[in-house]
């Protein structure tokens, strides 16, 4: 592959680079990829793309390397950025009120996790300082691709939603405390007092930016339609702002726009048609985010003893978050039967994940790399079995109004298939 490359790199001569030729190439296999996975299979787009990346990734492709940074981190952070945005922007926090037990499910949920998956693997021969950040890294859930099944399945209802609203907040959480404690590390010598600083200057910065955000679109959206094409424009112009000025003054730019999709939720608490708003550069941008996140998780080494870690990380999340939804759905007002679908819709993982082994493998040297080794090939069999488990819970919960035979069972009924304007709108 790697003389493939050079040999083509000899002869080509692209305007906008080699690397932008091949990424373009690889974004169009991985939509024909994800079209006929959903089409003939009956599974999320989100495989077909995850499956292109990682053999893309495996076969040696180039076009990003790890650990992330420059051109690639930004489109990484600016995707996340969209995703979360858009799931803050639906969860209304005045449900906490009228439910707190939905928080205390989340917390449950998300304590279990780290405490399961940071034992098991110490007791499985793993360095604590490599099994500490792992758990963190497996407490996320990934609301981007629980949204994309939902969307392809066309998914409404109590545990659509509820999956929903906890994969968002353990996402907050192990965002806010990974990149905590990845500076922490870095910073060992200061004492507790001095600590605090770092982590005072992240979550203040990452309110602030948040909170401009939301206030600029409120403003926006006092004299301008939520409907029109220039807003869709504006929100992603802002959104892509709020990333680089986050990151830029040391914040979370996912947790920036985090906040700022929820504080916008409270200033205007009328349902938002996401999708048609955000529009295909949104849904671009969160494919090329999936395609990325499985090239980068199929680069790292793999061995028998890695498998191992690896399968038993995943099953002792899984369990965990399985667990820990029951634990906590005393008084929350769902079924058991219910509690079951949202543990299991919660297995997928994938850029966030990525993003908080990112940090570590940028600031602990050696221990970065370990970490790495075991994170990566989690997230990318998570990115793909997560969105298979997640597909087969929410037409267990009886919440998919899409048929789970694949399509081309009713290919001499065409008029049965919905259009490419239907799939964006469901």
């Amino acid at each position: 592959m790697g003389n493939l490359v050079t040999i083509w790199a000899e002869w080509l001569r692209p305007s906008a680079g080699l690397v932008t030729v091949q990424w373009s190439l690889l974004l169009a296999v991985a939509t024909i990829a994800g079209y006929l996975v959903q089409r003939y299979i009956g599974l999320p787009k989100v495989v077909g793309y995850s499956l292109v990346g990682g053999l893309a990734g495996f076969a040696g492709f180039t076009g990003a390397v790890w650990p992330l940074s420059g051109t690639g981190l930004f489109v990484l952070e600016l995707a996340i950025a969209v995703v979360l945005f858009e799931a803050g922007g639906r969860i209304p926090l005045r449900w906490f009120r009228h439910n707190p037990m939905v928080l205390a499910q989340s917390i449950a949920e998300s304590t279990l996790t780290y405490v399961a998956v940071n034992l098991g693997l110490q007791w499985l021969g793993m360095p604590a300082a490599v099994a500490h950040p792992l758990a963190l890294v497996a407490v996320a859930a990934s609301p981007a691709v629980l949204m994309r099944v939902a969307m392809d399945v066309r998914a409404s209802g109590p545990v659509t939603d509820r999956a929903m609203v906890l994969a968002t907040l353990s996402t907050l959480y192990a965002l806010s405390l990974g990149t905590v404690q990845a500076e922490l590390e870095q910073r060992q010598q200061l004492h507790l007092l001095d600590s605090l600083q770092p982590v005072a200057l992240l979550v203040g910065l990452s309110i602030i930016v948040g909170a401009a955000l939301a206030f600029s679109l409120r403003l926006a959206l006092k004299v301008m339609s939520p409907a029109s094409e220039n807003t869709s424009i504006l929100l992603l112009a802002l959104i892509a702002a709020a990333t680089g000025i986050a990151s830029h003054l040391g914040g979370s730019a996912p947790i920036a726009a985090l906040l700022g999709g929820m504080l916008l939720k409270q200033f205007s608490p009328r349902p938002w048609a996401w999708p048609r708003q955000m529009g295909t550069a949104a849904s671009l941008l969160t494919m090329m985010m999936f395609v990325l996140v499985s090239v980068v998780a199929a680069q790292v080494d793999w061995t028998m003893q890695v498998a191992g870690l690896v399968l038993a990380l995943v099953a002792l999340r899984g369990l965990a978050k399985v667990i820990g939804v029951a634990l906590g759905n005393i008084g929350s007002g769902a079924s058991w039967r219910q509690a079951l679908w949202v543990g299991c819709a919660m297995s997928p993982m994938s850029s966030i994940a990525l993003l908080i082994a990112s940090q570590f493998a940028l600031m602990q040297g050696s221990t970065g790399r370990m970490i790495a080794q075991t994170a990566l090939p989690a997230i990318l069999l998570m990115e793909l079995l997560g969105a298979v488990i997640a597909t087969v819970a929410l037409h267990r919960a009886g919440e998919a109004s899409q048929p789970w035979l694949p399509q081309w069972r009713g290919r001499d009924n065409t008029a049965a298939l919905p259009s490419e304007g239907e799939e964006r709108d469901a």
